[in-house]
């Protein structure tokens, strides 16, 4: 009988809500980030709010620094975090394909698009930076589709950013050049209309495309600029986090996790000044809301498989 009650209370605790389950998680955590450093010790000191017995050590730099670091002691077969936080979903689909990251199959997902996280949940984006059309108030019209900024009004006014140095442009050239109607035309024209990789900061462009955030807190500051969610659809990078499957403390790692996708780590994202990814969420002020977004299917696997061919293109089109 006691076998069986044994037997009969683990049971009834791997039933339970993950959040429940997550109680009580402690330790040593080592998170790997590309979050603004401001944001990711707002993001650590709210998750110790919820699990204050886990210590949450950070190493943050740029995707790619941090990337270069995690290869590094994966060549040396000691990767050394629990888990990642970074800017694009491509990065996570090659760690995937290597079969790197563990699975966290009961994550809390509910309220979130099945778009913005693995379907066999071992990433799961955390918020929707989307990628729009930015323009001096100055400017002769506001665009309001992709195709507007082929003009002849917009000619040599079009600022782009560059998928060689940006994930979230990588993953816009990728969706777009799928897009039926779109597709890689689209960047062909650009460039025969005088588009160029330049800040829109310099005032010298009319138009840019750029990610929401940094043009909105820009014009509540007073800057004179808006910015326009295309109605043929924006592109989206989710800053994705993943637990790596040498992860020393995966108890802790899925409670991260879970905090987040959380309705309380998506108002923190609100807060940053990011568009939350979870439906009950709203976004910060000068966002509209997520409902009103046509954000455009990205097939992660697809880009990945297509960005070395997208990233050669744009060179020969706009310079490397």
């Amino acid at each position: 009988m006691i076998r069986r009650s044994f037997i009969a209370a683990v049971a009834a605790v791997a039933t339970l809500p993950f959040q429940a389950q997550a109680q009580g998680v402690s330790g040593s955590l080592l998170l790997y980030t590309s979050q603004p450093e401001k944001m990711a010790a707002e993001t650590v000191t709210a998750f110790n709010a919820k699990h204050p017995g886990v210590k949450v050590e950070l190493f943050r730099s740029g995707t790619t620094e941090v990337m270069n670091k995690l290869r590094t002691e994966i060549a040396a077969g000691a990767p050394q975090p629990d888990l990642i936080f970074i800017a694009d979903a491509m990065t996570m689909e090659a760690l995937k394909a290597e079969g790197r990251l563990l699975a966290f199959p009961d994550a809390p997902v509910a309220g979130l698009s099945p778009a913005s996280y693995d379907k066999d949940r071992t990433y799961f984006g955390t918020k929707l930076i989307t990628t729009g059309i930015v323009y001096n108030k100055k400017a002769s019209f506001v665009p309001q589709t992709w195709a507007d900024l082929l003009k002849p009004e917009a000619k040599n006014l079009v600022s782009l950013p560059s998928p060689l140095y940006s994930g979230a442009a990588a993953i816009h050239m990728g969706v777009l050049a799928m897009q039926p109607g779109i597709g890689m035309d689209f960047f062909k024209k650009l460039a025969a209309n005088g588009a160029v990789r330049k800040s829109v900061a310099d005032g010298e462009k009319m138009f840019g495309i750029l990610v929401d955030f940094m043009a909105i807190s820009e014009a509540q500051k007073g800057a004179p600029i808006g910015f326009v969610f295309p109605t043929d659809g924006v592109t989206a990078v989710t800053e994705p986090v993943a637990i790596l499957k040498t992860a020393k403390n995966p108890a802790a790692a899925k409670a991260f996790v879970a905090f987040l996708l959380s309705e309380d780590g998506q108002r923190l994202a609100a807060n940053q000044g990011m568009l939350p990814a979870h439906e009950k969420v709203s976004g910060p002020p000068g966002f509209p809301a997520l409902s009103a977004i046509k954000v455009l299917n990205a097939d992660i696997p697809a880009i990945l498989k297509n960005d070395e061919a997208n990233k050669k293109s744009f060179a020969d089109l706009f310079g490397g």
